[in-house]
């Protein structure tokens, strides 16, 4: 903890320093810098004056950094503390903050990052890809958020916010056509159509050729191409002469694309990344790769002052949702026990999919808000959620002509939780606001599982079935102070939990494994200052325990997807952000992270790599010498780099009714590991991934731009596969293009 303490220090120096800098600078000067609101605690207020460690999307930088096609993984490195990655395509993305993430790819796989959408909880994995577009703004607020957000939210939540029908016309068109074919088109119109109703409507439909031959098969451009259509229709009701609202939002999504491409041996052994053998435009199948995704929801929120101080607002969700994918997991084609395979040595085939039959989610929340304009505020409410959740896990013969089905297990799960909670903020003095949070959360899950049909000579097996369950209260507590009308310095303590998890994929095992309950205690502090009149800072320390930290151990050495709790894991480092309009027409922004994650137990054991990698951790034996696996204590989260850096510069130059202008964005991801274990093979060191916008925009609403993502071609591993070969999947290939848009 040495190295803790002296890094939390030093920061804590720093952020003293940021602190005072409003007392030695005159701030006479106009600021060109736009304020920030944010709706990080449910009611509206300056980013400034969250006492959370939070930051903000929104704009021309998330159009800018979430074109080219983009998927919402864009999101990853370009926040700080924030990681997303997938090894399910564009249908299941996995979010890490602070380190805080799960690895596990079940269709069923509990989260430990929320993701809210208009108020509405996504629970399920393949709801939280839903494709960004017409969006206010996306918050990212990180640590434990168990009061006023609930369950699974150890690491924190990543809240999204759709652009609401307003009283005004309004509508936009962004056209955008680049490499592969890659088309974009978004756009939205809406208005006031009548005195008791306004519409907003919204569409996203994003297009890539396939671009990856399979030269197994001596076939060109199968693979890596998707079509996501995605739309979302609001009606806004305000029918009697008062404040009452009523809000229907409807939205869908359809997704045919491919899976995830699975690299076989383009690893080298003995080191990490990318090795000798990837060619980015070629992959040797002979097993099958696809996907195809569709969900819808519904959302109602009522809104009504019950008094001048007092507000009621009610959230109804419904989502459901339905995906089947099968991919070529060994990467490669035949078997070396047949003689044959490629390219380099392939153990045995594997070919496996898995499909979402149905799935139904719904949610209530009843919220009061109350603010008389005095000293104290107040939130409390009640909040349910149902779900069910038809899985089925398949397998194929991928060395039988035509591919026939030789495993196939279902499982069928059942989710209900309540909570009540309540917020309380009061101010103290003129500088001083305290705030703290409660919530009671009570949890069951049910499940049934079975194997009709096994790939290894396991047979059919039996129906399982079982509960689990739990009760948890979460809190927070915080304090902010006004240094001066610039500054602001908060301190946070919070518990939060994720409830507990199950897992039984039964194609190749016969065991349901289940986790304990995950609980958080976060300890945080920062300062938010506007430094000077062009320059905006915030920076916050942390320090976190995981007690019980849920773990995944996902393939290994047995094959194996199975949950185990650790005894404990922690995690320190600090968060900084900075935004500066230092001269007309420039703008920049910077972000920079440092997480430090640790596993803690006596001794807990993980099998490592079938694969031939070079495992770095301890071996354990048993009393006969029996390899049982290695000691993965002290190693640091999967998935989550130390280091994470971000920074935008914009510049334009005035012309004419306009202006030309230039904007690039530039994350840095830092050194990477992918599995419980540390091994030589199964990471990727640090690197940085940037983009570059150009163009003219005109006052009368229009633009034109030429635009690039991934600008340097970085290719890089963004995730393995360990149980049979070293395979590897990677990043998206570079994008240039050009785009149009007009707004009126």
């Amino acid at each position: 903890m040495t190295s803790a303490k002296s890094l939390l220090n030093t920061t804590a120096i720093s952020l003293l320093a940021l602190s005072l800098a409003p007392f030695a600078i005159a701030q006479e000067e106009e600021s060109r810098l736009e304020p920030v609101t944010v709706s990080a605690q449910r009611v509206e207020e300056s980013l400034q004056d969250v006492p959370v460690s939070v930051s903000d999307i929104s704009g021309e930088r998330l159009n800018v950094i979430s074109s080219g096609g983009a998927d919402i993984r864009f999101l990853s490195a370009r926040v700080p503390s924030v990681i997303a990655e997938s090894s399910f395509g564009r249908a299941f993305p996995r979010f890490y903050i602070r380190g805080i993430g799960n690895t596990d790819f079940d269709l069923n796989a509990s989260q430990p990052v929320s993701l809210v959408y208009d108020d509405v909880p996504y629970e399920n994995p393949i709801l939280k890809g839903f494709p960004v577009f017409d969006l206010e703004d996306i918050e990212v607020l990180r640590g434990p958020q168990g009061s006023l957000f609930g369950r699974n939210t150890p690491g924190g939540i990543i809240k999204f916010d759709s652009v609401r029908p307003g009283d005004e016309f309004d509508a936009y068109a962004d056209v955008s056509y680049g490499s592969y074919n890659t088309a974009e088109i978004e756009g939205a119109v809406g208005g006031r159509v009548h005195e008791a109703l306004a519409v907003r409507f919204s569409a996203l439909y994003q297009y890539r050729d396939d671009y990856v031959d399979n030269a197994y098969l001596d076939a060109e451009d199968l693979y890596e191409g998707y079509q996501e259509y995605a739309g979302r229709a609001q009606f806004l009701f305000t029918p009697f002469d008062n404040d009452f609202e009523a809000l229907l939002n409807v939205h869908a999504r359809s997704n045919r694309s491919s899976a995830r491409l699975f690299r076989a041996n383009i690893i080298d052994q003995g080191s990490n990344g990318i090795g000798s053998g990837f060619d980015r435009d070629t992959v040797f199948y002979d097993g099958q790769n696809n996907l195809d995704q569709n969900a819808w929801g519904a959302t109602v929120t009522l809104s009504k002052s019950l008094s001048d101080a007092l507000d009621l607002t009610y959230v109804y969700g419904f989502e459901t949702a339905d995906v089947s994918s099968v991919g070529d997991i060994d990467g490669g084609f035949g078997a070396d026990f047949i003689g044959f395979s490629g390219p380099g040595s392939i153990p045995f085939p594997s070919e496996t999919g898995g499909s979402v039959n149905n799935l139904d989610q719904q949610t209530h929340e009843v919220r009061f808000a109350y603010d008389a304009g005095g000293n104290l505020r107040w939130q409390a409410g009640a909040f349910f959620f149902d779900e069910y959740v038809d899985i089925s896990s398949v397998s194929y013969d991928s060395l039988t002509p035509g591919n026939p089905l030789n495993g196939f297990a279902s499982r069928e799960g059942d989710t209900s939780a309540a909570a009540v909670f309540a917020s309380v903020t009061y101010d103290v003095t003129e500088d001083l606001t305290l705030q703290g949070g409660l919530r009671y959360t009570d949890e069951d899950k049910s499940f049934v599982v079975s194997r009709d049909l096994s790939p290894v000579g396991g047979g059919a097996l039996a129906p399982i079935s079982g509960e689990v369950g739990d009760d948890f209260v979460s809190w927070d507590i915080s304090a902010m102070y006004d240094l001066t009308d610039d500054t602001n310095v908060y301190a946070r303590i919070a518990r939060g939990f994720r409830g507990p998890s199950i897992q039984g994929r039964l194609v190749f095992g016969d065991d349901v494994s289940i986790a304990d309950t995950e609980s958080v205690i976060s300890y945080e502090a920062g300062v938010k200052s506007d430094i000077l009149p062009n320059v905006r800072g915030n920076a916050s320390v942390f320090y976190y325990v995981l007690n019980d930290q849920q773990l995944t151990i996902v393939g290994g050495l047995n094959n194996t997807v199975a949950l185990f709790n650790a005894d404990e894991g922690q995690g320190y480092g600090f968060e900084a952000e900075i935004e500066a309009a230092p001269i007309e027409n420039l703008l920049l922004t910077g972000g920079l992270s440092y997480n430090h994650t640790e596993i803690m137990d006596d001794v807990l054991i993980a099998p490592g790599c079938g694969a031939p990698c070079t495992v770095t951790d301890p071996a354990v034996y048993d009393e006969n010498d029996n390899l049982l696996g290695y000691n993965i204590s002290g190693n640091s989260f999967p998935n989550a780099p130390e280091w994470i850096a971000n920074f935008t510069a914009r510049y334009a130059i005035p012309f004419r009714e306009g202006e030309f202008f230039a904007y690039t964005d530039w994350a840095f991801k830092g050194e990477t590991n992918f599995f419980l274990y540390d091994s030589v093979e199964f990471g990727e060191d640090g690197y940085w991934e940037g983009g570059l916008r150009a163009g003219y925009s005109s006052d009368a609403g229009w633009e034109a731009a030429l635009f690039a993502r991934n600008i340097t071609d970085v290719e890089v591993l963004e995730g393995a596969i360990d149980f049979n070969n070293l395979t590897g999947f990677v990043n998206e290939p570079r994008i240039v293009g050009v785009s149009f848009s007009i707004h009126n």
